[in-house]
C-alpha cells in the first residue's frame, strides 16, 4: 500500500469512528460490546439499552456506578446490548439522550434530577422512544411525557432509619450535634435529609442538626471543607449526600475520627469510621425497566422504590456499634414497613 493510500484509509477510518460517538465520551468500561443473545425477546432481537450519566459520571462510587451495574446485570441475565455516555456537564445532557433516540435504542435511561428538564425536551421531541429517568418523578415534567418512566425511591425512609442511629450514637458519647452534607437542593436530596433530621430526633430528643449543601456533585474538596467545619461545631455524625462530592465529607470524618455515613452503595469499604450506608437500589430499578420493556411491560408513569419494596435499606453497619442500637434500629424499620411508624419528614426547613 503507497503511503497515500494508507493515509486516507485512515482518515476514513477516523471519520466513521466520529460518526458512531456521542456529544461526550462514551465509557469504554461502559460500552457493552454488544454480543447479546436476545435471550426473552421472542423474536431473536437484542434490545440496545443507553445510560446518560449525569456529570459525578461512572467513578462516583455511587448513584451513577449502581446505574451502570444494573444495565451490567441486564447484559448478563437477559442478553440486551449496552452503551453509556458519561456527561462532563448539564449541556450534555440533551445530545447524549437526543444519540440514543436517533441511533434507534430500545430504551434511554437519565441518571438523576438535574437530566429532568433534558428528558423532558428529548422524550416530547421522540415520543416513539422508550426513556427512563432515576429521581425525577413523570408530574415533576413540564409536558409529563407518557413514553417516560419516573424511578422513584423513598429516601427518607431509610434516611430516618441512618439519622436514628446517628442519634442514638450521638447520645452513647455524649455529643449534641449530628450533621449532613447534602450536593444540591433537590428532592431527593432533602428526602434523605429530612428523614436523617427527624430519626436522629427521635432517638436523640435533645440533639441538634446541621445540614449544609456544597451546590456540587463532583468537587470532594467543597465537601470535605463543608464536614470539617461541622465536626468542628460539635458534629458526631456525618452523612454524606453529595455524591461523589460526599466522598470528601467522609474523608473528613476519617481524619477527625467521627463516624461517617455514605449514601446510595453501601461505602463500608471505605474503612472503619463508616457507620453504615443509606443504600438506594438504583441498580435493581434500571435493571427492572429494561425487563419491563423486554417483555412489553413497559408504561409511562412512575415507580416507587421504599423500604418494603426493598428499594432502600441501610448498608453494612460498623461491628463497634452496640448490638441493643442495632435491634433498636431494626425495631424502627419494622414499623416504617408495617406502616406504624407514622409520617416521616421529605423537606427540609
Amino acid at each position: 500500500m503507497t503511503r497515500t493510500a494508507w493515509i486516507a484509509m485512515v482518515t476514513l477510518l477516523a471519520l466513521v469512528a466520529a460518526g458512531c460517538g456521542g456529544s461526550s465520551k462514551s465509557s469504554s468500561s461502559g460500552t457493552a460490546g454488544g454480543t447479546g443473545t436476545g435471550a426473552g425477546t421472542g423474536s431473536g432481537k437484542s434490545l440496545k439499552i443507553g445510560l446518560v450519566t449525569d456529570t459525578g459520571q461512572l467513578n462516583d462510587r455511587g448513584f451513577n456506578h449502581l446505574a451502570y451495574v444494573g444495565l451490567q446485570r441486564a447484559q448478563q441475565q437477559l442478553g440486551v446490548q449496552g452503551r453509556v455516555f458519561e456527561s462532563t456537564s448539564n449541556a450534555e445532557y440533551v445530545p447524549n439522550l437526543s444519540r440514543f433516540a436517533q441511533l434507534g435504542y430500545d430504551l434511554a435511561i437519565g441518571v438523576g434530577y438535574t437530566e429532568t428538564n433534558a428528558m423532558d425536551a428529548v422524550a416530547t421531541k421522540f415520543p416513539d422512544r422508550k426513556f427512563a429517568i432515576v429521581d425525577v418523578a413523570n408530574a415533576d415534567m413540564k409536558h409529563h411525557p407518557k413514553n417516560v418512566v419516573g424511578l422513584l425511591f423513598k429516601e427518607q425512609e431509610v434516611g430516618y432509619l441512618a439519622g436514628y442511629l446517628a442519634g442514638l450514637e450521638a447520645k452513647r458519647k455524649g455529643a449534641k450535634l449530628v450533621s449532613s452534607v447534602g450536593g444540591q437542593k433537590q428532592p431527593p436530596v432533602d428526602r434523605f435529609i429530612a428523614g436523617y433530621q427527624a430519626g436522629a430526633k427521635k432517638a436523640f430528643p435533645g440533639v441538634t442538626t446541621r445540614n449544609n449543601y456544597s451546590d456540587n456533585f463532583d468537587d470532594q474538596a467543597k465537601c470535605k471543607e463543608i464536614a470539617l467545619n461541622q465536626i468542628a461545631a460539635g458534629s458526631a455524625v456525618v452523612f454524606q449526600v453529595a455524591g461523589g462530592c460526599g466522598l470528601g465529607a467522609l474523608d473528613a470524618a476519617r481524619e477527625k475520627g467521627v463516624w461517617g455515613i455514605g449514601v446510595d452503595a453501601d461505602q463500608a469499604f471505605l474503612g472503619p469510621h463508616i457507620l453504615t450506608s443509606a443504600t438506594k437500589g438504583v441498580d435493581t430499578a434500571v435493571f427492572d425497566t429494561i425487563t419491563s420493556v423486554q417483555d412489553g411491560s413497559f408504561k409511562g408513569g412512575d415507580k416507587v422504590f421504599g423500604l418494603a419494596q426493598h428499594g432502600v435499606a441501610l448498608g453494612k453497619i460498623s461491628p463497634k456499634v452496640p448490638k441493643s442500637e442495632v435491634d433498636a434500629v431494626l425495631k424502627i424499620r419494622d414499623e416504617i414497613v408495617a406502616g406504624k411508624a407514622g409520617p416521616i419528614p421529605t423537606t427540609v426547613k
